[in-house]
């Protein structure tokens, strides 16, 4: 029965964050937001929206390496397998600009989140910090956009009314908690059951399904060639998944970290971020290649193997 209510939990993150995802984009596009922007941000909060509600789940149910390292493993998860996916899928162009800028930004949200667990701790007043940091991005990134003009704008006309959006808005957060309260749940209670720590099933399984919205969005926009929501969907989620989840869930509640994530984790965490980079600096520049994906899947694979060994 558990097995079956954690499925239904995966199930109701999947199809609430396409809902999100589906309401807030069409919103977006009647404010004539880029792509890029679009999957910066609206896309990057609706596909955050599953690792914001089992962060917060876990942390107020007591079980924060659930909190913790769901938002570990889906940062890595997002870099190694989904963006590696879909560079399988198309080889993706990246603007110089976006790798000096947002890829500065994932550095600095990644590196802060290091200092901050330095004590196995990460208080309201970081939380607060981390948060107010993230604004700080999102006004930036908006104003660059704006006044960038190799944006491209989006032409494509809002498929649904303004009300039809904001009811898939309300309608998605409500499945995305109901989803959340499954996986947490029976996710913890089959670990037990089966000798696996919360921290390997967040890091692995739980990380995994949070980032299945970001995996099917990047996917699609691969197939409709429209890679700059790809990569930016991934940076954005992954400043996101730092920044708003990790700052309003420890804005509630504070976490204690797992003493584990100092010797290993963090790591992977912040090492996995820099790899991103490197990558986007190897030949071809500003390009990640089918090679340059196969090299990311194979490192997630891996990393894998590390965790469950």
């Amino acid at each position: 029965m558990e097995y079956l209510l954690l499925l239904l939990g995966f199930t109701f993150l999947i199809f609430s964050g396409r809902l999100l995802i589906s309401g807030s984009v069409s919103i977006a596009q009647r404010l004539n937001l880029s792509p890029f922007l679009i999957g910066l941000t609206i896309v990057a909060i609706g596909t955050s929206a599953p690792e914001l509600l089992v962060s917060l789940t876990g942390a107020i149910k007591g079980h924060t390496d659930v909190a913790v390292y769901n938002i570990i493993g889906s940062n890595i998860s997002n870099i190694l397998l989904v963006l590696a996916i879909a560079a399988i899928i198309l080889p993706i162009p990246v603007k110089s600009r976006i790798i000096w800028f947002d890829g500065s930004f994932m550095m600095l949200f990644s590196l802060l989140a290091w200092f901050f667990l330095r004590d196995l701790r990460f208080s309201s007043i970081e939380g607060v910090f981390i948060l107010t940091l993230l604004v700080f991005f999102i006004t930036m990134s908006v104003i660059r956009s704006r006044k960038d003009s190799q944006d491209d704008i989006s032409t494509v006309k809002p498929g649904m009314k303004v009300w039809v959006a904001v009811l898939y808005v309300i309608a998605a957060s409500g499945g995305l908690a109901l989803g959340a309260n499954l996986l947490v749940d029976n996710a913890v209670s089959i670990a037990m059951e089966i000798g696996l720590s919360e921290r390997i099933i967040s890091v692995s399984i739980i990380a995994l399904g949070t980032s299945i919205p970001e995996l099917t969005t990047s996917a699609i926009a691969a197939f409709r060639k429209q890679t700059d929501i790809s990569i930016g969907n991934i940076l954005g989620s992954n400043i996101f998944n730092i920044g708003m989840v990790l700052g309003v869930t420890t804005m509630i509640k504070p976490i204690d970290a797992n003493p584990l994530i100092l010797s290993f984790d963090i790591f992977w965490f912040v090492g996995v971020a820099v790899f991103l980079i490197f990558i986007l600096l190897l030949p071809p520049k500003s390009l990640i290649s089918r090679w340059k994906g196969l090299t990311m899947l194979l490192v997630y694979l891996i990393y894998l193997y590390l965790i469950l060994k």
